[in-house]
């Protein structure tokens, strides 16, 4: 893929100077949703498909975008001077994002750049392509600028203040921590109160990840993303007057029963408890992990996704008919919504005799009951972002 980038990035800026390639991949969370902005545990790991980035430094402010994936769009111009988010520049708010807080953090940048791009990630999947877009333009600007002092998780900081402040979305640490700090055939235990975190390996001999998109696409900015955000912030409130914490995270099933009452308001009760069973659920599944318990893994997962159905209210309909089928495929270890929610993808542990079953059936299934096919992707755990040879 490297080769055929390069070619289109000499046919877009011409073939001079000194050209680098940069690798950033997507995330699937196994299991802990929407505990990642409440102080809790979250289980992503990063996958082998991603953003492809192509860079060249240039002698003035100018800074010139071009996405393969929408090449219709052509080469976007913009400038250092003029790092400000609007709806026009669509896609590059991202990487601006990105290079207007290296810049508000004292990174200075002394001349434009000259980027292109390219991603397998199915955009609006929920798998993270624009974390991965902002980790890919904070590795490059790290290594063309000479900023060696700043390290992995520092750029995820980075990216997630960017998507906070340029962009207006209101997400957690997550997913642009899964890109930066991905490890093969690892996932990443992270507990978001301190980003404390450990590789856990993954070793899944008989069975495979199965990553399905239900081809609904979500746009989490302005939606019931932040939404969600807010109550969990109000039903925090709540508890503090009648409990010390300092998250949601910090508390266990029992001691948030013993409170709840608390909470005044009952959609943020429900949004809370989500969080407090969600995190000890994560803690269970890893726990259950490193002991070879898959089975419990996947009953972990498919009460994640009842709670993320019920209490949190982020599925849809067809996320729902989604997971339903796969529940009654015989050889399905788990499954579940993952990441923001309102559409995007399920994430499945199934046996390796049953994956061709499961794509069948499933894919089969879905299109009756919706109308549209669903994709599926068998996938790899990979590294973290860098720089390709």
């Amino acid at each position: 893929m490297q080769k055929e980038l390069l070619q289109k990035f000499y046919e877009m800026y011409g073939e001079e100077g000194d050209i680098r390639s940069y690798f950033a991949p997507g995330r699937v969370n196994l299991i802990g949703e929407h505990t990642d902005y409440n102080g809790g545990h979250v289980f992503p790991c990063a996958l082998t498909i991603g953003t492809y980035g192509i860079a060249r430094k240039r002698e003035d402010r100018k800074i010139r975008f071009y996405s393969a994936n929408f090449s219709k769009l052509g080469v976007i111009e913009t400038s250092l001077d003029d790092l400000v988010p609007s709806e026009k520049a669509g896609w590059t708010n991202y990487p601006k994002g990105v290079m207007w807080t290296f810049e508000k953090r004292g990174y200075k940048l002394t001349s434009g750049v000259d980027f292109l791009i390219w991603g397998n990630i199915p955009n609006g999947s929920g798998l993270s392509s624009s974390a991965s877009l902002e980790v890919l333009t904070g590795v490059m600007l790290r290594d063309m600028f000479g900023f060696s002092e700043i390290t992995m998780q520092d750029l995820a900081l980075i990216g997630q203040y960017s998507e906070n402040n340029f962009n207006g979305m209101n997400c957690g640490i997550m997913d642009q921590f899964a890109s930066a700090m991905g490890k093969k055939d690892c996932a990443i235990f992270l507990d978001t109160s301190n980003l404390n975190f450990e590789y856990a390996p993954v070793k899944l001999p008989d069975a495979k990840i199965v990553i399905t998109n239900s081809k609904v696409k979500h746009s989490l900015v302005g939606s019931a993303y932040n939404d969600r955000r807010n109550e969990c912030e109000r039903a925090l409130k709540d508890l503090q007057k009648v409990v010390e914490i300092h998250t949601l995270g910090d508390l266990t099933e029992e001691a948030f029963e013993a409170h709840k009452d608390a909470i005044t308001d009952p959609v943020c009760r429900l949004r809370a408890k989500h969080a407090v069973y969600e995190n000890q659920r994560t803690i269970q599944a890893v726990a259950a992990l490193k002991d070879n318990k898959i089975e419990e893994f996947g009953q972990l997962m498919n009460a994640s996704h009842v709670s993320l159905r019920d209490d949190y209210e982020v599925s849809c309909e067809e996320i729902d008919i989604l997971v339903d089928l796969a529940w009654k495929i015989p050889g399905v270890i788990g499954s579940r919504i993952t990441g923001g929610g309102f559409g995007g993808c399920t994430v499945s542990i199934v046996k390796n005799e049953a994956v061709d079953t499961f794509i069948d059936v499933i894919g089969r299934e879905y299109k009756e009951k919706v109308g549209h096919e669903a994709e599926f992707y068998v996938v790899e755990i990979g590294d973290g972002a860098g720089k390709l040879a």
